[in-house]
């Protein structure tokens, strides 16, 4: 699938629009004198509340030292199992957060339901021309807004230039079979190291199923297509690439985390990840030279290329007794100041473009190197639910990748799990 415009691109297009619109903000509801409103506003914020949290605690602090009358309840939630934990919350409607950082994945499934307040026209919304129109169209169900952009990503491949040299890489692989050749190569000039660690969690086969030109779902046919070639066909590839003498996987429970450790320590050539991971990666010694990190575009399969469009939106339930207090808490923590403030902390793509014009992020080496994988990356299908099935196919793909099963039983396997999961959608 291609994709002709860049973030670049597109920035400079938004860049006029604000220009030509003379900078007009969006209609409010509400309180008129901010200062006015009070309240109690919980924030269930599903970022790693190691490495990406403490920024966000921050701004929150700037913005109860701005609103004093308004208490923010900061939870950090962990992202495995939030979907679940809040629909629990919202269905049953005790305990749901005013406010929640949600996966743009997750979003459409939450409106359909009944659980987001519709933000168009409200205090949560300013300047919405400055939003990137991908990051904005994750919100958009029905032709309402159900959220904010907060953060955009996609995944890339990160390799480690130092083992790279010394297994004689000079380019980053640009396909598949270029990354199998080069893990081998690797392994085999520096010994104690693994060529590529694999990822068992159904997000990170996505780009592997892009190279077949292939989804979970097939939206124009309404079906859930993770039975089909061209996801067995995905899942081989990874296997391969997982296989001794080539990379490696770990289909448990520590997965993220041995490959996070891994990567930043050194003993791991290459990975597949978002901007978010940098952080972790630069408190290890492998990078304590930043330079030492590459990114690059996802590789080709067969017939396609890229990764999916992740990021987070902030969404604010529809039962909330705190609604004016919500309104601002969202427009305060997706404010360009307090994106490039994240942006620079946690080296994570801004959704809105005036952001990318700051020098401060032009010069970031992060957020550089991942504006051409997002660029390539491909929106995910909007289809109520469809979201849910990353968690539902993980534990088979594990399965899979752990030789507890054959691929294509595993995936026959899921695929008549996932029947109900998209409403209107066979299996």
């Amino acid at each position: 699938m291609k994709r002709a415009r860049s973030i670049a691109a597109i920035v400079a297009a938004i860049a006029l629009t604000v220009t030509a619109c003379g900078g007009e903000e969006a209609a409010s509801s509400g309180a008129t004198d901010p200062n006015s409103v009070s309240g109690t506003v919980t924030w269930w914020d599903t970022s790693d509340a190691t490495n990406e949290a403490p920024a966000y605690g921050e701004i929150v602090a700037s913005f109860q030292a701005k609103y004093p009358k308004i208490k923010v309840n900061h939870v950090n939630v962990p992202f495995d199992g939030a979907s679940d934990k809040f629909k629990t919350a919202a269905q049953s409607g005790n305990g749901a957060p005013d406010v929640m950082r949600t996966d743009v994945g997750w979003t459409p499934t939450f409106a359909k339901l009944g659980y987001l307040q519709p933000l168009d026209g409200t205090t949560a919304v300013s300047a919405p021309e400055d939003y990137l129109p991908g990051a904005m169209e994750t919100n958009k169900i029905d032709g309402k807004t159900y959220g904010v952009p907060a953060v955009t990503d996609t995944l890339a491949l990160m390799y480690n230039k130092k083992l790279f040299e010394q297994a004689g890489i000079t380019e980053p692989p640009t396909t598949w079979e270029q990354v199998r050749t080069s893990a081998q190569q690797i392994e085999q000039k520096v010994p104690g190291t693994t060529g590529i660690f694999v990822h068992a969690d159904a997000y990170y086969l996505l780009p592997f199923v892009y190279g077949q030109s292939g989804d979970f779902v097939d939206e124009a046919a309404k079906k859930i297509t993770i039975g089909t070639e061209q996801v067995l066909a995905a899942v081989n590839t990874a296997k391969d690439l997982a296989a001794d003498g080539t990379g490696a996987t770990d289909p448990g429970s520590n997965g993220y985390t041995n490959m996070q450790n891994g990567f930043k320590n050194g003993t791991t050539a290459m990975v597949l990840n978002g901007p978010w991971a940098t952080r972790d990666y630069f408190s290890g010694s492998a990078f304590t030279d930043r330079a030492n990190l590459g990114v690059a575009p996802i590789p080709a399969g067969p017939s396609g290329k890229g990764g999916p469009v992740g990021g987070h939106n902030l969404t604010i339930y529809a039962g909330s007794q705190n609604l004016d207090a919500s309104y601002l808490f969202v427009d305060f923590m997706t404010s360009a100041e307090n994106q490039a403030k994240v942006a620079a902390k946690n080296n994570t793509m801004p959704t809105r473009a005036s952001v990318y014009e700051l020098p401060e992020i032009k010069a970031n080496p992060v957020i550089a190197a991942f504006q051409q994988p997002q660029a390539e990356a491909r929106p995910r299908p909007k289809a109520p639910g469809s979201g849910d099935l990353y968690d539902m196919l993980t534990p088979y793909y594990q399965q899979i990748m752990g030789g507890q099963v054959a691929a294509q039983d595993g995936l026959q396997q899921a695929q008549q799990k996932s029947d109900g999961y998209v409403p209107g959608f066979a299996s």
